[in-house]
């Protein structure tokens, strides 16, 4: 019994390890200008397992860098509907 809760222990610990560090890629539409980025932009970085959040009006793209413990992709996606933008294709990537 005790070798099973050892092992999950363990299992859970990888699995956040994986996690770590991970980037994100999410296409965005619907910003236009400027102020565009700065909302989505400022409101990514108020989020707790976000450690760096780069906003492209050019690309029409968002790349989040995640802290160590990993990144919850419906936040991220709910926080950027709340800025008022749509949220389309969410790639995860090697960190980079």
């Amino acid at each position: 019994m005790m070798y099973k809760i050892l092992l999950l222990l363990f299992a859970g610990l990888l699995a956040a390890q994986a996690n770590a560090g991970e980037v994100v890629e999410i296409d965005v539409h619907g910003m236009t200008c400027g102020f565009c980025v700065d909302a989505v932009q400022r409101n990514l970085r108020k989020l707790p397992d976000v450690e760096k959040a780069e906003v492209s009006l050019k690309l029409k793209k968002v790349r989040i860098h995640a802290k160590d413990n990993g990144l919850d992709i419906d936040r991220v996606r709910k926080t950027i509907l709340d800025s008022g933008f749509t949220p389309i294709d969410v790639k995860r990537l090697d960190e980079q």
